[in-house]
């Protein structure tokens, strides 16, 4: 089926042409219908799927085609997510897709002064796309009510009802109408999140895209065991063997994160950092030239690992292996998105061993290991240009080796 052939308004079904939407991947495909009958949704889908479409989409037939009757700082359709850069994100598509429609979006996250984003909330807005501190904030202030919301929708739910964000959801469901429509919408979800997420449905549909495996199968994964001190020379000899191409390298910390920058700049090698240690113009400057390609090498935290769809990422390298097992996913999930390839390479010290297998355990799976010779890596590690393969290679080798063996298991 293709969105042509939905029964969509004029207006989105021209913007979706535009954008090039031709046919519905398959967490929107079976999300929109549940999604335009009015019913709550639990959906639970890869990352790089096209999540955020799923919601947006159908959410804006329904505003579209329902008579609105907005109050002074209210909304009618409420996106809960958990970082400011997912903030930005969600509300530039459903932007991009109400172009011609005249509904209202805003979006609002800290960081940045507040009176601009009240001033766009005084008349009230068709789509508020928020993250709880800011919210809460400025509805504590007067600036915010949710008297009129008719869909509330949980972006990253796992993480947003996690401890950290529960009681603030839990605050704001006893201050939305009950009648509403509730759609929660993540890549990764365990037991107790999905019931805590049940106790906020009624009857919710529920959907889960390839539940076995939570990553795109548009990624090859491979892990090269790598002591920590020597990690930085094999960062500096990946970026040179691959100059050019966009490289996003996750580390544990932002001290980390500089640490990195410092010994890439001492080599010649320019890169950026992002991190919660930066205000959000910078985080925001940052984002924009690594997406254009201006800057090549993004060195972050998780703060940019959740939903941020950044185009054209051909290689994830985790510099660090992520503490929490659930996290490997989103990092990777920042290549490999909708038909694109992408290539995920993790560097693993001794201590870090024990947090592999946990990740693997996750994944219901092995992450093929990349086999270094003792010479090879004493090269590397020595900073010569003398190692007899380059990491292209290493790379190819591998998908290599995982094919054959693919197409011996289907004989």
């Amino acid at each position: 089926m293709k969105f042509e052939q939905y029964n969509f308004i004029a207006p989105l079904k021209r913007n979706l042409q535009t954008l090039g939407f031709r046919k519905p991947t398959d967490i929107q495909f079976k999300a929109i219908p549940p999604t335009l009958k009015g019913e709550d949704v639990l959906a639970i889908a890869q990352t790089g799927t096209g999540k955020t479409a799923a919601y947006a989409i159908p959410t804006i037939q329904l505003l579209s085609t329902r008579s609105a009757q907005k109050e002074q700082y209210s909304t009618r359709c409420l996106v809960m997510v958990p970082t400011h850069e997912l903030a930005i994100q969600v509300a530039d598509v459903f932007k991009q897709l109400i172009a011609g429609i005249g509904l209202h979006v805003v979006g609002i996250y800290g960081g940045v002064e507040q009176d601009k984003q009240i001033a766009l909330l005084k008349n009230g807005a068709d789509v508020l796309v928020a993250t709880p501190g800011r919210m809460f904030d400025l509805a504590s202030q007067g600036y915010l009510n949710f008297k009129r919301v008719e869909i509330l929708i949980i972006d990253e739910a796992d993480h947003m009802l996690e401890l950290g964000f529960i009681n603030d959801m839990e605050q704001l469901i006893r201050r939305i109408p009950r009648d509403r429509q509730t759609l929660f919408f993540s890549a990764t979800i365990n037991e107790h999140i999905k019931d805590l997420a049940y106790g906020l449905v009624r009857h919710a549909v529920r959907i889960q895209i390839s539940p076995k495996d939570p990553v795109s199968k548009n990624i090859d994964h491979s892990v090269a065991f790598i002591e920590m001190d020597d990690k930085r020379f094999f960062l500096e000899r990946f970026i040179n063997e691959n100059p050019d191409s966009k490289i996003l390298v996750f580390v544990r910390t932002k001290v980390r994160a500089e640490r990195v920058l410092k010994a890439l700049e001492r080599v010649g090698i320019q890169s950026q950092t992002i991190h919660s240690g930066k205000d959000q113009k910078e985080r925001s400057t940052i984002m924009d030239s690594f997406k254009s390609g201006k800057n090549r090498i993004l060195i972050a935290t998780d703060v940019s690992a959740r939903g941020v769809d950044i185009p054209n990422v051909e290689f994830v390298i985790n510099y660090d292996l992520p503490e929490v097992a659930e996290n490997y996913v989103h990092r990777v999930g920042r290549t490999g998105r909708g038909n694109q390839r992408g290539k995920a390479l993790s560097f693993c010290s001794t201590e870090e061993k024990e947090i592999l297998t946990e990740i693997e355990t996750y994944l219901s799976k092995p992450i093929t290991v990349m086999t270094l010779s003792k010479g090879e890596y004493e090269i590397t590690v020595d900073i010569s240009e003398e190692s007899e393969h380059d990491w292209k290679s290493l790379l190819d080798d591998h998908q290599a080796f995982k094919d054959k063996k693919k197409k011996k298991s289907k004989k």
